[in-house]
């Protein structure tokens, strides 16, 4: 499969040369049609001008596409697109903010990569600076740069932890549906919970990842089980608070508003509240990333994990079993979500009018020490 791609969009910005990301620019206009067979590309003054780079590195670029046999070069006649050229597949984009900052996004993507429906694909990954301060921005310019290219179908996973993420959402959105371009979504939808937008939707039942996880809790006595996820998160979360009361309800405990925290975890004025007035027994923490800034942030306090308080999380990221108290936590398969978004994708395609599925893939426990389950059970 011919993919367009960095590891993460991190790196895009801090490890890939400049005349990869020029040659990466320029296959995916070839292979989304935007210069056709036989067409002439612009001259490398002018590529040059256009990417703000040297003619060398142009040069390197273009030889690259030579190399492949995408492209021909004549002194004195140019460079042209080959016949061959022209895409035996669909070109996918992928607009994952979160991707190179949130972990699950890498192995979802590389799902997708190794699916052996995705073979005749190509799949561009965008490049972002891997700033957050400029998440909004570099999305929407990403969106432009799909639609340029003529994609024939966008993998989107909406943008969160910032205030202005769902009007930039929607017009994402609204900017691929104008342009006759499908969207499927990856982990989450825009909309707000429960509402739900028309796309289909890829990611893992997060409602009953909330209720399980919350339920192991239960099952180990602690009763005082507060829930803390950061501000301005994504509709998952709601879906695992759903999940999180419903638990306590089977259990015959009231839920109570001030147990659910959304705020900054390496916040100590976040934590003091929840030390001093919440007075949790056990936390359930929105995703791993979460755990880990509230485990450090408590341990620093000289709060014992999980002799004084419990944490489990939900995702089981990589660092989630190194964590100075292993984490015990929800897993979910990236791998088998991007895996089956290419089969979602393929069919809506195939078959446009077929109505908005939820593809929703269940998770189970790991178990681990931060939940206490090899202590005694409180009485």
């Amino acid at each position: 499969m011919p993919v367009d791609a960095t590891t993460t969009a991190e790196q895009s910005s801090r490890s890939v040369p400049k005349y990869r990301q020029v040659y990466e620019d320029l296959y995916a206009s070839i292979m989304s049609g935007t210069y056709r067979a036989g067409e002439r590309l612009p001259s490398e003054a002018e590529l040059g001008e256009r990417y703000q780079t040297s003619r060398i590195t142009i040069a390197k670029a273009v030889n690259e596409l030579q190399l492949q046999g995408l492209v021909s070069r004549r002194a004195g006649s140019g460079t042209h697109v080959l016949s061959q050229a022209a895409p035996s597949g669909h070109v996918f984009g992928l607009l994952i903010p979160d991707l190179g900052r949130t972990e699950v996004f890498e192995p979802i993507c590389h799902g997708m990569m190794q699916s052996p429906l995705s073979r005749p694909h190509s799949l561009l990954w965008g490049h972002s600076t891997g700033d957050p301060t400029q998440q909004e921005k570099q999305s929407e310019l990403l969106c432009q740069q799909y639609i340029a290219q003529k994609v024939s179908a966008v993998f989107f996973a909406p943008i969160e932890y910032t205030p202005n993420k769902d009007e930039v959402n929607l017009k994402i959105v609204t900017a691929l549906e104008r342009a006759g371009i499908p969207i499927v979504l990856l982990d989450r939808c825009y909309s707000v919970y429960p509402k739900r937008s028309r796309y289909d939707l890829v990611g893992i039942d997060n409602r009953r990842a909330g209720y399980v996880i919350t339920d192991h809790l239960l099952q180990h006595g602690i009763r005082r089980i507060a829930f803390v996820a950061r501000a301005y998160s994504a509709n998952t979360v709601e879906e695992r608070i759903a999940g999180y009361y419903e638990a306590l309800f089977a259990a015959g405990i009231m839920p109570q508003a001030e147990l659910v925290l959304r705020g900054d975890p390496e916040d100590p004025r976040f934590l003091e509240q929840l030390l001093s007035k919440v007075r949790p027994e056990g936390i359930v923490c929105a995703n791993d990333l979460t755990a880990a800034l509230v485990m450090s942030g408590l341990i620093d306090r000289g709060v014992r994990v999980p002799e004084d308080i419990r944490i489990v999380g939900i995702d089981d990221v990589k660092y989630a079993s190194l964590l100075p108290v292993p984490l015990t936590t929800q897993h979910q398969n990236c791998a088998d979500i991007g895996s089956i978004a290419m089969s979602v994708m393929l069919q809506r395609l195939q078959s446009p009018a077929m109505p908005t599925r939820d593809v929703l893939l269940q998770t189970h426990t790991v178990v681990r020490k931060s939940c206490g389950s090899h202590l005694p059970q409180p009485r």
